[in-house]
């Protein structure tokens, strides 16, 4: 064998090839021209740029053999044959084929994509050349991706397709399994602290009532990563600096179900502080920075108290300018006297203001739309408080799914930065001619065109036309957030109502009412609004003297109209900290309202309301809603006796109010003549409901337009405030699942009447889908 020809075979050989290299003996001679035999796909200009023979090169056997290595390291060929014909270099390969497509089944746990980009690192993706070499590597991927998840059950099984034109189809079949449960969690060498205290926030844990909801059973390694670090932080909060966690191990059972779990630890001694003080350049004066720290002499140490000072300091330096200030908290160890001396070193940076802030992202949204929420303006000091407020302006918008704030140093410029803001928007628009259904309403047709962001102004437009069991309404409405460049907003809607009560489960009178109306609000800071509304409005109403209930007929033959016309006003204050748009987890919302029918109405009366709701984060898992809601209304005039008109009355019960109880049917009742059994509800003057809500932010973590709450409502409605009483409140339980679908609100509540009468009219199972305006 010659020289030439026993390289070749050792090169084909090392890279594991399934056809070794073959080249000709030949004597030395210079290539006057290089043809390349047997390409399909690659291009013969892309085999040039990896060869490293060029025409009018001599060519020997150490340059065929250093060609052929080279061409086999691109990965595109399995076979590469060099010849020579007179004075020119033949080049014969053999392409690997092309990956056509990637067809992932019986993936459920880990997404698509995830799984995808995990194939794509080890080189096979959709347009690649495929080695079969890789089918080991895919499987060995693919059950490293599950076996993070805690699934050692999984089956990965890949199949290839040839297809024409040298190309092949990649189907991975994969059986997950089910994740292997957590058994048992020991936790060895704890002298101070039990178990159960140091397990109480670790997401890993073992089977419990709340597993169907947290899957803290469900073995992770990165979960477990993630609790042994919870695990160092519990002790280095309490002072234990030396604590140290010996060895971890984890023991699968030999079904691969069940895993055990053990942690050696060593505690150590708590440690205090002996001293605390504050270098470097700190921008503003020391004593103001010094105000700031949590910890002091003789506290004991605690890490999450220096992280939060060393935030502190941080942010107060970036609400100055100084985007990249850095507060390093240095420990000087004394083991001797178990005490450490702390120093929280400032090093501020620049003090950089913002050259430009750059959107991407709103293919709809017009620019000026997003640039009057900011309060972040370009050219002037950088300030993190500012953009933190920009950007929940920006989310409370409702038009964006995600929102990202990125601050990106200007090369050249130390005092300069930009903000790239990356949105990704929502639908907010829709024209729909559907169906829903809610067990109050029937069933609810309707056309409808919204679009919550017009043309990309930001304006409002809404077009219905809907039609159920009840009633039928014909609305246009019109809402511009920014008339003018202080944030005065205007807004009109006109709206034409058939209504027949009785099926609303209201006492049995028919209403046909038709209004025009404006609406203008002012800005008076970051939180808090005023509004004020003015209207048109005309009310006819139907009766049966006979049938309807008897107050309602004392009422019109006492005012001697049926029909009535208004004009009122409404001046209204809110306040409102939420966090977001969609499913807040923090902050509060306030509105309180005053509503009145101008003297020269038929009747004359007002109406107060006041609502309140506030989130309190419990824990990341779970948030607490209180909320709450009074009425109050009453006449004015002449005919002030006669009280708040009963087409204005409060009511309570259903879907949105208090659960687990027919919709308005809550309150006092009336009956009429020729049907004394039949009650009909008569709503009140005097509205008192509240309730308290243990919502689930993360059982839905994929979407933030679902929730899912445990409720406990409470409240009534009374005629006046003379016959309140809370002996006559009504209370429920239950859960409720709410999700703003492209189709509208949809609502599910499962409930039980905590507190009731013989004569409440209860549904224990109340849903609602479909588009309500």
């Amino acid at each position: 064998m010659t020289r030439f020809a026993a390289a070749s075979l050792l090169l084909a050989l090392s890279l594991g090839l399934a056809a070794p290299a073959r080249g000709q003996a030949f004597e030395p001679f210079v290539a006057s021209d290089i043809r390349v035999d047997g390409l399909q796909r690659i291009t013969t200009g892309t085999v040039f740029t990896y060869l490293p023979v060029e025409r009018g090169d001599r060519v020997d056997a150490e340059r065929v053999a250093e060609a052929i290595r080279a061409l086999f390291a691109t990965g595109f060929f399995t076979d590469v044959a060099v010849s020579r014909q007179g004075d020119i270099l033949v080049i014969t390969v053999q392409e690997r084929p092309a990956v056509n497509s990637i067809t992932l089944i019986g993936n459920k746990d880990l997404k698509t994509e995830d799984l995808l980009r995990g194939l794509k690192d080890i080189g096979l993706a959709e347009g690649e050349t495929f080695n079969r070499l890789q089918l080991d590597r895919i499987t060995q991927e693919l059950t490293r991706q599950y076996n993070n998840r805690g699934k050692y059950n999984v089956s990965i099984k890949p199949r290839i397709d040839d297809l024409d034109r040298n190309r092949v189809d990649v189907t991975i079949d994969i059986a997950e399994g089910k994740a292997a449960r957590i058994r048992h969690i020991n936790v060895v060498g704890n002298e101070t602290f039990e178990d159960e205290d140091l397990l109480r926030e670790w997401e890993s844990g073992t089977t419990n009532w709340r597993s169907w909801y947290t899957r803290n059973d469900q073995y992770s390694r990165e979960k477990l990563s993630g609790d042994l670090e919870r695990l160092n932080s519990y002790y280095l909060d309490r002072g234990y600096v030396d604590f140290n966690i010996e060895s971890t191990q984890v023991a699968i059972s030999p079904d691969k179900r069940d895993v055990f779990v053990v942690a050696g630890v060593v505690e150590g001694e708590i440690y205090s502080i002996s001293d605390v003080q504050v270098t470097g350049d700190t921008v503003i004066p020391r004593e103001e920075m010094e105000r700031l720290l949590l910890v002091g002499k003789g506290t004991t140490f605690s890490r999450r108290l220096l992280e939060m000072t060393s935030d502190s300091m941080s942010l107060v330096l970036a609400n100055i300018g100084h985007a990249f200030a850095e507060v390093t908290p240095i420990p000087t160890v004394d083991r001797e006297k178990r005490e450490v001396a702390i120093n929280f070193f400032v090093e501020p940076g620049p003090r950089v203001y913002v050259r430009r802030i750059l959107f991407k992202g709103n293919t709809r949204t017009a620019d000026d739309v997003l640039r009057r929420e900011l309060r972040q303006y370009e050219s002037m000091w950088y300030s993190q408080a500012a953009l933190d407020r920009s950007k929940l302006r920006l989310d409370r918008l409702g038009h964006f799914e995600n929102i990202e704030f990125e601050t990106i140093e200007v090369p050249g410029a130390p005092d300069q930065v930009d903000v790239e803001v990356s949105l990704k928007e929502r639908s907010s628009g829709s024209f729909m001619f559907g169906l829903g259904y809610s067990q109050l309403a029937g069933l609810i047709t309707s056309v409808s065109v919204v679009q919550n962001n017009f043309f990309g102004t930001g304006n409002r437009v809404g077009v219905t036309v809907q039609h159920n069991a009840f009633s039928r309404r014909y609305d246009f409405s019109y809402f511009d957030p920014y008339f003018n460049q202080d944030g005065v907003s205007v807004g009109y809607n006109l709206y034409y109502r058939e209504l027949d009560q009785q099926d609303f489960n209201v006492a049995s009178f028919t209403s046909d009412s038709g209004a025009v109306q404006a609406v203008f609000g002012i800005p008076l800071n970051e939180t808090d609004g005023f509004t004020t509304t003015f209207s048109l409005d005309r009310n006819q109403i139907t009766i049966s003297p006979e049938f309807t209930a008897q107050p309602i007929v004392s009422y019109i033959n006492a005012l001697g109209r049926r029909t009535f016309n208004a004009w009122r006003t409404e001046l209204a204050w809110a306040r409102d900290s939420r966090n977001a748009f969609f499913n807040p987890t923090r902050g509060t919302f306030q509105r309180l309202s005053a509503e009145i029918t101008l003297p020269g109405s038929t009747a004359e009366y007002y109406k107060l309301y006041y609502q309140f709701a506030r989130y309190w984060p419990i824990s990341r898992s779970l948030i607490l809603l209180t909320s709450a809601e009074i009425g109050y209304g009453d006449a004015y005039g002449e005919n002030s006796e006669l009280g708040l008109p009963f087409f204005e009355n409060f009511y309570a019960g259903g879907v949105n109010s208090i659960r687990t109880f027919e919709d308005n049917t809550l309150g006092p009742v009336g009956f009429g003549l020729l049907n004394p059994d039949f009650r009909q509800p008569l709503g009140g003057a005097l509205k008192t409901t509240g309730s308290i809500e243990l919502i689930f932010p993360t059982l839905f973590e994929r979407s933030d337009t679902m929730r899912l709450s445990a409720f406990l409502d409470f409240g009534n409605v009374f005629a006046s405030t003379d016959t309140f009483e809370l002996s006559e409140f009504r209370g429920s339980a239950g859960l409720s699942m709410r999700w703003q679908a492209p189709v509208g609100p949809i609502v599910l509540n499962l409930g039980v009447p905590l507190r009731k009468q013989d004569d409440d009219r209860i549904e224990r199972l109340q849903f609602s889908f479909g588009t309500q305006f």
